[in-house]
């Protein structure tokens, strides 16, 4: 059962994956159909998954869905990288400012969530 109660990622990810279709209208607008793409599927995923997280088993399946929104994040950060390196593309200073700070925070809840389970295995993120 989903908690409706203020969640601070959950608002954040969801608020900019409409961000995130806005930007994809205007990659469609100039014919860039393939990156629009990729970026609409990685940057929707994000809140999703937060969202599904929310709602997890336990909280190893809390984390696992953070992680995959994690990387999600970073998928999202390399198109928009991408973007902002090609000629001929929308401005994606915004996006790019606001994926940074939302994979920032990302790290912070998979690490603290972590933390309280007893977690520790350096090689997982």
């Amino acid at each position: 059962m989903r908690n409706d109660k203020e969640n601070v990622i959950v608002d954040l990810t969801f608020k900019f994956a409409l961000d995130i279709v806005k930007y994809c209208h205007e990659l469609e607008k100039q014919k860039k159909f393939v990156l629009a793409n990729q970026i609409l599927k990685s940057g929707t995923s994000i809140g999703a998954n937060v969202r599904e997280a929310q709602n997890g088993e336990s909280k190893i399946d809390f984390i696992h869905k953070m992680k995959i929104a994690a990387k999600e994040a970073d998928k999202l950060q390399y198109w928009l990288l991408i973007c902002k390196e090609s000629e001929g593309f929308p401005d994606c200073f915004e996006p790019l400012e606001k994926i940074d700070g939302i994979i920032k925070m990302l790290s912070k809840i998979i690490g603290t969530s972590k933390r309280n389970i007893g977690f520790h295995n350096s090689s997982s993120n």
